[in-house]
């Protein structure tokens, strides 16, 4: 039986990137189902004394608990994926992977924000939010039309890795905040080549290009 948990909000993009990559990893685990909106179960004591960040998502796996979803990715890949594949350390593609999980957990931030003051505040996601967000996609957006020219479909190269699952997610699910995907043909072709991955589960949100 396997001991990973997970403590979970269903609608949080970043619980999302975890549970993606579980599934894509093949791995059996249990949540823990945790009221982050409206509850903020996650700040109440209890939770604290689990993370003391007050945040989601959170792993745990037998006396092992980690915080944050870069954190958790990197760890599933090292432990559960005796492949490589989706923590490569070969030096270049490991220094890139770790730039674009930096880049997920700072700049790319603005779209998490965005997405939760969107769908949970009663006015909405603020414009610089938005503005901040749809720059981190740009970005992103001009990456991925170098890499698609130069053969690849994934942001480091030929296979996919956890950068893929640490930045696919804030695009799938930033129509929930208004931006259109139309601005991001990059991005939507990345987003359906990623679709087609044996283990990849959706969430509401997401959207399903034909």
């Amino acid at each position: 039986m396997s001991s990973l948990t997970l403590y979970n909000y269903d609608l949080d993009d970043s619980c999302y990137r975890v549970r993606l990559l579980l599934s894509l990893l093949g791995l059996q685990y249990k949540t823990i189902a945790i009221d982050m909106q409206p509850g903020r179960e996650q700040e109440q004591p209890h939770m604290l004394a689990i993370n003391p960040a007050g945040t989601l998502p959170i792993l745990s796996d037998g006396d092992l608990t980690l915080s944050g979803a870069e954190a958790i990715l990197a760890y599933l890949a090292r432990a559960y994926d005796p492949s490589g594949q989706w923590l490569p350390l070969d030096p270049a593609r490991y220094g890139l992977l770790q730039q674009w999980l930096g880049f997920a957990g700072h700049q790319l931030f603005a779209a998490v924000i965005a997405r939760q003051q969107a769908l949970f505040t009663p006015n909405g996601a603020k414009p610089q939010t938005i503005s901040d967000a749809r720059r981190a996609l740009r970005i992103i957006d001009d990456h991925m039309t170098l890499q698609q020219i130069r053969g690849f479909e994934f942001v480091i190269a030929e296979q996919p890795t956890i950068a893929d699952v640490a930045l696919i997610a804030s695009f799938a699910l930033s129509r929930d905040f208004g931006l259109d995907h139309d601005e991001f043909p990059a991005l939507r072709r990345w987003l359906r080549r990623f679709r087609k991955l044996d283990g990849f589960i959706t969430m509401p949100g997401i959207p399903d290009y034909h």
